[in-house]
């Protein structure tokens, strides 16, 4: 996309603003926190970044920040892209649960990770959809997503437009996302607006220091942030 659609898609998004939220307006219950990390496997992954493919940073980046995750935490780890699949219906649904929500679990994600190799596509928004309707099924507390990618949707759906749909009827669920190493302005603009509508954060990071410190700043108590919701109608 042409640099001057990306500003003019900016600039168009907020005339279509129905409504704002902040995070503490959310109906969150008392019953503790659930980090859900979802991320990319697709073959960009396998790319390298200051020496060692982006895949080997990110878990040298969950290598270091789980062990700070507090103990009143569950996590878990969904993952996409992993599968190598000949046809773009199973390549657009490659996208697993490797650990559910748990306590105390971070051996099983830094094992789970430690078996996988970038392969596929980047179902993003099928993603997101498993992890609330089936990952966080009956689940109460704060909801909360972690979208690591390197890329923009490529199934021919929209995160963005998700998003607006998801906060129409739920309230209870949070997308952080970090664009890692993404250049393309259509992409970061897609991701940007995952986030916002939710109320989450949206950073990039190109390098493994910006990476980790993303990271950090993600599960770390931060200061509310206003976000904007946007309507496609």
């Amino acid at each position: 996309m042409k640099k001057w659609l990306f500003f003019l898609f900016l600039i168009i998004l907020p005339v279509f603003a129905y409504e704002v939220y902040t995070p503490e307006s959310y109906n969150y219950a008392k019953s503790g926190n659930n980090l859900l990390f979802v991320v990319d496997y697709s073959n960009s992954m396998g790319e390298y970044l200051e020496h060692k493919t982006k895949a080997h940073l990110v878990k040298e980046m969950m290598n270091y920040i789980l062990p700070q995750l507090s103990p009143d935490t569950k996590a878990g780890l969904r993952v996409y892209g992993h599968t190598c699949n000949l046809f773009a219906y199973n390549a657009c649904r490659s996208s697993e649960l490797l650990v559910p929500l748990r306590f105390t679990n971070t051996p099983d994600i830094l094992s789970a990770m430690s078996k996988l190799r970038p392969r596929g596509m980047t179902p993003i928004t099928y993603s997101l959809k498993q992890a609330v309707d089936k990952d966080f099924k009956e689940t109460d507390g704060v909801k909360h997503i972690i979208l690591l990618t390197d890329g923009g949707e490529n199934c021919d759906e929209s995160p963005c437009d998700y998003s607006i749909e998801l906060v129409k009827t739920r309230k209870d669920i949070k997308i952080d996302v970090i664009a890692f190493n993404v250049h393309d302005d259509a992409d970061l603009a897609q991701l940007q607006c995952t986030a916002n509508v939710t109320g989450g954060r949206f950073v990039e990071a190109d390098t493994r220091a910006q990476l980790f410190r993303s990271m950090e700043e993600m599960i770390l108590p931060h200061k509310n942030v206003q976000a904007t919701i946007y309507s496609t109608e």
